[in-house]
């Protein structure tokens, strides 16, 4: 080898600390602490309304509680009656049922009491539903006897202005009070326990303050979602029953999932880059765990929509509550509980010296 002949730098080889901290794809520069104020205002509002909602219904009469108890809660009788046309269907749109007809039919109808001293149901507090596109109907009251249950059957098959009903398959079902009650208690048992749960094994896996965060995104997504309810049950009558209990525990296993895995990603960050504030260190987990989050709540949705779209009565609300509270899980998890972890954490001067070169050269 010559002098004047020079040896070629050798190429620089990334840290694999580094390129494990950095977050990659088309967030890698999203700062949430940028919208910071922005994120945790519109989560404000969202819970402000649901409150609201909760307020509005604890003083409507005719609710009374902060969400419109279904028959699994407070008890009573429901009964579903289809057009005789529903079978094979469809039904000719002069056929098909409408609420104020149905209305004005059970407005003549005169119920006898179930015994003495006890008053007969007034037709006009029975709630009411379409079915099908009005195919069918859904008709729930406070707890009738089978008398009762029939002379309702009888009035509405013989009404001249409603089409002919198929009384063999109509369906008549009836819960106790008490019943409704231990069906009630037992919902919140275990929303109870599920949260406990939560909180323990957060606690326990990251820190008491990753915990009592975690338990406030999960309490801030079954207020909002119970909010939308709130106003759905004020607005058109949607009645809450055991499956959106059910909806609300699955909603916070998968909102617990997605908070873990930031809190997962942010622990990571501090281990890699402890040079960063804790601001950045947290941006860095967000914008490292967007991408991830996104991707798994479409995929979850796009099945979870088909059966809103598809079904009907109960199961579509069950599966609007599960669509509607997995975008708000997933919202909380990447900018409620991390952004106010980064709040609560002491903000630390990066460090001027670093054992890793790679990691001491980063802007």
């Amino acid at each position: 080898m010559t002098p004047s002949e020079t040896v070629p730098p050798l190429p620089e080889i990334p840290s694999p600390a580094l390129e494990a901290g950095t977050p990659q794809g088309p967030f890698a520069r999203f700062q949430a602490s940028r919208y910071r104020r922005m994120l945790l205002l519109l989560s404000a509002v969202m819970v402000v309304m649901s409150l609201l909602g909760f307020l509005v219904n604890s003083r409507d009469p005719q609710i009374s509680a902060p969400l419109r108890a279904g028959l699994d809660f407070r008890g009573g009788t429901s009964i579903q009656l289809e057009l005789t046309c529903h079978d094979p269907g469809p039904c000719a749109a002069s056929e098909r049922l409408q609420l104020p007809v149905v209305r004005s039919v059970l407005a003549d109808l005169r119920l006898e009491p179930a015994g003495e001293g006890q008053p007969a149901p007034d037709p006009s507090s029975f709630n009411l539903q379409l079915l099908d596109n009005g195919e069918g109907i859904l008709l729930r009251s406070t707890a009738l006897t089978i008398a009762q249950a029939q002379a309702i059957e009888d009035h509405l098959a013989m009404a001249e202005s409603l089409a002919p009903l198929q009384e063999e398959r109509t369906q008549v079902d009836t819960i106790g009070p008490s019943l409704g009650a231990q069906l009630l208690k037992s919902a919140l048992l275990a929303l109870t326990a599920a949260f406990l749960g939560v909180a323990i094994y957060i606690a326990i896996r990251f820190s008491p303050i990753n915990a009592v965060l975690a338990l406030g995104a999960l309490v801030h997504d079954v207020v909002i979602v119970a909010g939308l309810f709130a106003w759905l049950g004020q607005v058109f009558d949607v009645e809450v029953g055991s499956l959106f209990a059910v909806a609300l525990l699955t909603l916070a296993g998968y909102s617990v999932n997605d908070t873990v895995v930031v809190f997962d990603r942010i622990r990571e960050t501090d281990r890699l880059q402890p040079q960063l504030s804790p601001i950045d260190r947290i941006d860095r987990s967000i914008a490292a765990s967007l991408v991830r989050s996104l991707n798994t709540s479409i995929t979850t949705e796009l099945p979870i929509l088909a059966l809103a779209l598809f079904s009907g009565g109960e199961l579509r609300w069950f599966a609007i509550a599960l669509a509607f509270g997995i975008g708000v899980g997933t919202y909380s998890s990447l900018f409620v509980a991390p952004l106010l972890l980064g709040l609560l954490k002491k903000e630390t001067a990066p460090s001027t010296s670093s054992p890793c070169p790679a990691l001491s050269s980063l802007p």
